[in-house]
């Protein structure tokens, strides 16, 4: 593009703001929010700018190339739709919809019009698990076995009241929301899952959807992902773990309440014994969101498929409606 392009962000809470602070190489045109303050709030931090409560008035807005949408679940696949349709590439946070139906109709829309979108998948752009794949591309954890991750969080006073315990606004609970995050750093590394059991379930919360789920993924290989999700955490928690026949690397933290981020990489020895190794600390600030936006305006430069795409969040809900039916969800 020979000018920067433009960008309309609808939804302007916390995620629509990290979001417009990673917007180099573009600018912020239109913001959209039901509460139209939070959109004047945050059209402040742009010159010429434009706030609405409107979003198809932001989406259609001429100057806009681009569309952010970080709204409820229940209104990411609509707005992603119509933004497609009015010829706009689209960044869609995760899960993308609420459903594996939903997520077909982005997909459709996406095809007819040939527009790019990129799912918020911002996890991958962390430093350590950066790292972590570019040491599993050069082979050096040897073939791969197995992962075990773990993600939790502790929610606060009221979580139960909130729009993620709606069903009709998030589809579902811990295992829609952090869980699909695991499921997909998992798949990045070990490839597409076949067989899939858990068990999602509501222990603590006085809400509809549940707070902790369970889940063992396995590929046509049997390479297998071990993963728990839970609001139950009390301690804000990450951890991962990729384990290959020759090393191990351990992913713990994501800054901020989470800790500082850490990569540990164990390299067995021929004698095995105490391993080889590695320590990466990460204490900087999230970059995540900007790397990933980056790399959404080389995907548009070139018109390249995003790495971190609608199939991508269409497999994580595939997996999320599979344990969910499993286990009796929507109750």
């Amino acid at each position: 593009m020979s000018r920067l392009p433009g960008v309309a962000i609808v939804g302007c809470g916390m995620i629509g703001q990290k979001r417009a602070k990673a917007l180099a190489g573009a600018r912020l045109v239109a913001c959209a929010d039901l509460e139209r303050q939070r959109a004047e709030a945050l059209a402040r931090t742009a010159a010429g700018a434009v706030a609405t409560d409107d979003w198809r008035a932001a989406v259609r807005h001429p100057d806009v190339d681009i569309v952010i949408v970080a709204t409820t679940n229940d209104m990411l696949a609509e707005i992603s739709r119509e933004a497609l349709e009015a010829g706009r590439h689209v960044i869609v946070e995760k899960p993308a919809a609420r459903s594996v139906s939903e997520i077909d109709t982005v997909i459709t829309a996406a095809g007819r019009h040939h527009r790019l979108v990129r799912v918020g998948f911002n996890h991958r752009y962390h430093p350590a698990l950066q790292k972590a794949h570019e040491l599993f591309r050069a082979g050096a954890l040897g073939d791969l076995m197995f992962v075990r991750g773990r993600y939790g969080h502790g929610a606060r006073p009221g979580y139960d009241k909130e729009w993620r315990a709606d069903p009709v606004l998030s589809g579902g609970g811990e295992l829609i929301d952090q869980g699909v995050h695991l499921i997909d750093l998992s798949r990045w590394f070990l490839g597409d899952f076949i067989r899939v059991s858990g068990f999602a379930h509501t222990f603590y919360w006085q809400m509809p959807v549940d707070d902790n789920a369970f889940l063992t993924l396995r590929t046509a290989g049997e390479h297998t992902a071990f993963l728990h999700v839970s609001c139950t955490e009390w301690k804000n928690l990450f951890s991962l773990e990729i384990y290959g026949r020759d090393a191990k690397v351990h992913i713990d933290g994501l800054g901020g309440s989470y800790g500082v981020e850490r990569l540990a990489y164990y390299r067995m020895l021929p004698e095995m014994g105490p391993p080889e190794t590695s320590i990466w600390e990460y204490p900087g600030g999230d970059q995540s969101w900007a790397l990933e936006f980056a790399e959404f305006l080389e995907d548009v430069d070139l018109n390249r498929t995003p790495s971190a795409g609608l199939a991508d969040a269409r497999a994580a809900l595939i997996v999320v409606e599979e344990i969910y039916r499993q286990s009796g969800y929507p109750r």
